[in-house]
């Protein structure tokens, strides 16, 4: 059986949708049905019902799903262990958001590495689509972010909750459409940032990540809203400023890991993180 196979097998199934799955592998939708098809003709039963809102998986697809994410696993897993420098015993990978490498785990991660000698690290910076196909497809062993879903094989502990702050480049502003930066928070907090400012016509300019908005603010001026823990240095020395009477939104973060991971290994890590949680 092709493992491309099932990777796309599990992309389908993660994203509910063939046309989804295809922008994510980046290849084309007839690529993902012919994967699809063949992998149906192998095992002899469909795997998806397709209709309006997408594809669902049938029961066999259901059945399925673990042994596909097995074989991706262990494909990986084999990868990493045939070119594991012989110094190094085990290799963990770390992903998570921009905005909490920055000020949060690195700290953490840098400890780890110096707790941990005989292992070998690799960190990536990705989004939550991104991250949560690496997990699934065993590639990852922690993921870090703002919005998983909850998949089988997948376990979900809370690490922290963030608070966005409205802050501005002056000390009197409100938020002005024209000078004010929209970061990507997730839809969670567009919803809620739009039921706050129902009037607010929409940003003239956004980003994706935290740290292009603040180097945005400090070229052009303007305001936006952040996490608390990476501005706060910045109001105290007096180069930001909150903007009264703004509504302060809470974003949790959660950490993302499969249930077969090596606990012995892993959580002792996943332990010092949940400690640390930013302590600056």
């Amino acid at each position: 059986m092709n493992i491309e196979h099932a990777r796309t097998f599990l992309a389908v199934a993660d994203t509910g949708s063939f046309v989804a799955a295809a922008e994510r592998l980046h290849v084309t939708q007839s690529t993902v049905s012919a994967r699809i098809r063949t992998l149906e003709d192998q095992l002899g039963t469909r795997l998806f019902t397709r209709n309006k809102a997408g594809a669902a998986l049938t029961a066999g697809g259901g059945r399925f799903l673990k042994h596909a994410a097995q074989m991706v696993r262990a494909l990986e897993r084999a990868r990493q262990d045939v070119g594991l420098p012989r110094k190094f015993r085990a290799r963990v990978v770390i992903g998570a958001r921009f905005g909490l490498w920055e000020g949060l785990m690195m700290r953490w991660f840098a400890d780890i590495q110096h707790a941990h000698p005989q292992v070998s690290f690799h960190s990536e910076i990705g989004f939550e689509p991104e991250l949560m196909q690496s997990l699934v497809e065993g590639r990852m062993d922690i993921g870090v972010m703002f919005t998983p879903q909850r998949r089988p094989m997948l376990e979900l502990l809370p690490l922290l909750n963030e608070h966005l702050v409205l802050v501005s480049t002056e000390p009197t502003s409100s938020m002005q459409p024209d000078s004010y930066i929209h970061v990507d928070w997730g839809p969670e907090f567009d919803t809620r940032f739009r039921a706050s400012f129902p009037e607010f016509p929409g940003p003239a300019i956004s980003a994706n990540i935290a740290w292009l908005g603040l180097q945005y603010l400090k070229i052009n001026r303007g305001s936006g809203y952040f996490p608390r823990r990476l501005v706060e240095h910045q109001v105290d020395s007096g180069a930001l400023f909150p903007v009264p009477g703004a509504p302060v939104f809470e974003l949790p973060a959660w950490i993302v890991l499969r249930e077969d991971r090596n606990k012995a290994l892993v959580d002792p890590m996943l332990r010092s993180l949940m400690a640390a949680q930013v302590a600056p």
